[in-house]
């Protein structure tokens, strides 16, 4: 159940970053970058005040899933926030919520897990929740609009592939699996940002530094610390129920901080998500311990 939380509140964290990516006007590589740069400072001090320690041992055996995963992270953020720069936040968040019905559809293929009736029941009742969030998203579909809806889903396979490889990772706990792919990302995006835009920090300045600084700390830090730890005690399904927490969070937050207007049919399509997370996740952990 703990882990659950966790993961319920990464989702929650992870839904706000539409709106972070809308105010800061840099690219979406540098974001990135300072986004796993800041989380993986923050993490560190965090990893060196509690006194923890990591087995290089366990780093080795999970040197090339930590690796994909990673690669998986940075072209995750670079084009999610892309998505957001493009297209409005709902577009966005929509279509990179593809992501949790490819983990759904791979999970008996990839991680052995069945696909329970239930689950599938909920998936097929979160996207008819999805479809008429939808139905309000079709403003002004010029070609930037379908760009960023293409963004977003190739960030949904991202997503897919960070959230599979991440259960290959073994002996490892979620502070130290952050921390690591956090780390391993600066290394990624740093020569990226470096090589196709140059590297110019006179542009990040004033308010710009503190958006920067909540995103990687709260955003980076917090959250993936948050994500990594509570996906280890939940299979790929349920997983992929709980990720939709995250678009109805950005849903929320873009009524009440951009002032976009939530009409009747995305009201409907909250209550369908929202509805399809108790059914297939809160409901059956009360008849688990009823039974045990």
């Amino acid at each position: 159940m703990k882990e659950k939380m966790y993961f319920v509140l990464s989702m929650i964290i992870f839904g706000a970053v539409g709106v972070f990516a809308k105010f800061i006007d840099i690219s979406s590589g540098k974001i990135a970058l300072f986004l796993s740069l800041i989380g993986a400072l923050f993490l560190l001090v965090v990893f060196v005040w509690t006194k923890q320690k990591v087995s290089w041992r366990s780093v080795k055996k999970n040197a090339i899933a930590l690796l994909v995963a990673s690669i998986a992270l940075s072209g995750n953020w670079i084009f999610l926030f892309q998505a957001y720069k493009e297209t409005t936040i709902a577009n966005a968040a929509l279509s990179y919520y593809f992501a949790p019905v490819l983990v759904v559809m791979l999970s008996p293929f990839v991680l052995k897990e069945k696909l329970s009736l239930k689950k599938a029941l909920c998936i097929g009742m979160a996207l008819l929740g999805l479809f008429f969030i939808l139905q309000n998203g079709r403003v002004e579909t010029t070609g930037h609009q379908l760009l960023g809806i293409g963004y977003g889903l190739i960030a949904a396979g991202f997503y897919t592939a960070l959230t599979l490889v991440n259960k290959f990772i073994r002996d490892l706990d979620g502070l130290a699996n952050t921390l690591l792919q956090l780390g391993l990302s600066v290394m990624i995006l740093f020569p990226f940002v470096l090589f196709t835009e140059g590297f110019n920090l006179i542009s990040v300045t004033g308010t710009k530094v503190i958006l920067i600084l909540v995103l990687g700390i709260v955003h980076g830090g917090i959250g993936f610390y948050l994500f990594f730890a509570g996906m280890k005690g939940l299979n790929g399904q349920s997983i992929a129920v709980l990720s939709y927490i995250d678009p109805v969070t950005s849903l929320l937050i873009s009524v009440l901080v951009i002032g976009e207007k939530m009409t009747l049919q995305q009201l409907i399509g909250a209550v369908l998500l929202l509805g399809s997370i108790w059914v297939g996740e809160i409901s059956g952990e009360k008849r688990r311990q009823r039974q045990g």
